[in-house]
């Protein structure tokens, strides 16, 4: 995996090898995506349900200029579990090679890609649910 590098919600850098430990959802998406807009509901209700120590939800807006547009979003969606994260430079849509928005990722505690969906999901359908829980029973820190 690449070690994406972005910004949390006070502009500070932070990058995804941060994350190592934890099994990540990675969600690449952007504000003017109908299909991102669409999903992100699902995505904050999943890390409502399983987010914590060791699982975390990382939406990652690829807006240009797009912090406050994603933080705006998130206001408006009543976003009460999710983190705002950007990537202003939009590279990490090219690093993690997403050929389409939205793109997510389940990342191993260990920093290797699990797996990979291009377009929308419901994160907080039962079927996704049970695909983290199992990700969570099988995976460790190496």
């Amino acid at each position: 995996m690449p070690d994406l590098e972005f910004l949390d919600g006070e502009r500070k850098t932070v990058r995804l090898s941060d994350f190592r430990g934890r099994l990540v959802l990675l969600n690449l998406w952007a504000t003017w995506c109908t299909p991102c807009r669409e999903e992100m509901p699902t995505l904050d209700r999943l890390e409502g349900a399983l987010g914590g120590e060791r699982f975390e939800v990382v939406a990652l807006s690829v807006d240009k200029d797009g912090h406050d547009l994603a933080r705006a979003f998130l206001d408006e969606m009543k976003a009460s579990h999710i983190s705002l994260y950007n990537d202003p430079s939009a590279r990490a849509n090219f690093q993690m090679k997403g050929y389409g928005l939205p793109t997510t990722v389940l990342i191993g505690p260990d920093g290797r890609e699990i797996g990979r969906l291009v377009g929308p999901a419901e994160w907080d359908a039962p079927e996704a649910r049970a695909l983290i829980e199992a990700a969570l029973r099988v995976t460790s820190v190496e």
